[in-house]
């Protein structure tokens, strides 16, 4: 019978959907999300350490972690549940799914390891949080290259995750990953996929910020009341220029899955799926037109495009943006790119 551990990332914040969506998690908080300070900003993933004078909140595991760790118990598994609160903490967790030593010494997940994680999550940010410290894991530098790593990827597969969301009812309206990928909400139907269930492969979008996106990015500027604003940036994808930087730009939606496919009911993303191997990006464009009275009029022009990587060089001096529900802002080009089948969820 397999080990299970149940991961939940500690945070100053208790309320569901808290972490990630804009505000500090476990420490973090949002800011410049580019280069080393785009290390700062990812701690608001939900995956650093408490803030000094502020007691921890998530000591007691929460309703939906105590009952899928129950069913677990209940089919034969050994269960432990697990509070990390910080980077090292969500490392000593996954060693445990490393695999044997090679001999280039490269530190190599377990294809055949009788350990299964699960990740309790308030949001998809705490999700990736642990897909992060996954890569950085198990990512080889390149001049340690395998021969035995596809030529299309920079990692290798990593472990599959069980995903326990911590809010089963789903009041919000924004649909997570677990929505998207019609994965199980209840903890018992979570824990019957991490123990009969079966690997569903997914792809991953790495970045030069040092981070992971798995569902997706939205890059604009709002006022106060939430309309877009005009920006100005280079959106390319692979060889396709989508915008060169001179004309205005209401919005920009680089997409995995498809949690921002639309915006204000503008559909940005046609067809986004996080296992065709392809990043999907749009922009939308705000195009002054006259009628045949002479009338000007403003239509928004989607341009979309499909590729390996992604690249968004603003030409503002900061680009709010938010990937995966962290709200950050760039100041200096970025690249995404796609590695195909790089993680997995347990799936029934």
């Amino acid at each position: 019978m397999y080990d299970v551990v149940l991961l939940t990332l500690g945070s100053e914040r208790d309320a569901p959907g808290g972490c990630g969506s804009g505000g500090a998690c476990c420490g973090g908080a949002t800011g410049d999300a580019t280069g080393a300070a785009g290390e700062a900003a990812d701690a608001a993933d939900g995956a650093a350490a408490t803030v000094e004078g502020k007691p921890e909140r998530c000591e007691t595991p929460r309703v939906p972690v105590l009952a899928c760790a129950d069913a677990l118990t209940a089919r034969g598994a050994r269960v432990e549940t697990v509070t990390a609160r910080s980077d090292a903490e969500i490392d000593e967790v996954l060693a445990r799914l490393d695999g044997p030593p090679r001999p280039d010494g490269l530190t190599w997940p377990d294809p055949d390891s009788k350990t299964r994680l699960v990740v309790a999550t308030a949001s998809d940010a705490q999700l990736r949080a642990v897909l992060r410290r996954l890569v950085r894991r198990y990512a080889p530098p390149p001049s340690r290259r395998p021969e035995d790593l596809a030529g299309n990827r920079t990692v290798p597969d990593l472990p599959p995750v069980g995903v326990l969301p911590l809010d089963p009812a789903r009041s919000t309206g924004h649909r997570d990953l677990v929505a998207q990928l019609g994965l199980p909400r209840d903890p018992a139907a979570v824990a019957a996929a991490v123990l009969d269930g079966t690997p569903r492969r997914l792809d991953l979008l790495r970045n030069d910020g040092g981070s992971v996106t798995l569902d997706g990015a939205l890059l604009g500027a709002a006022d106060d009341e939430g309309r877009p604003l005009h920006w100005r940036g280079r959106v390319e994808v692979d060889d396709t220029v989508l915008s060169d930087g001179d004309e205005p730009l209401l919005a920009c939606a680089v997409g995995n899955a498809g949690g921002y496919a639309v915006l204000d009911d503008v559909a940005l993303l046609d067809r986004p799926d996080p296992t065709d191997g392809v990043v999907e990006v749009a922009v939308a464009v705000p195009v002054v037109a006259r009628s045949a009275f002479g009338r000007k009029r403003v239509r928004l022009e989607v341009r979309r495009a499909r590729g390996r990587a992604v690249s968004v060089l603003p030409r503002d001096e900061k680009l709010p943006f938010v990937d995966d529900g962290v709200e950050a802002e760039l100041s200096r080009k970025r690249s995404w790119w796609t590695e195909p089948g790089a993680w997995a969820v347990w799936a029934a």
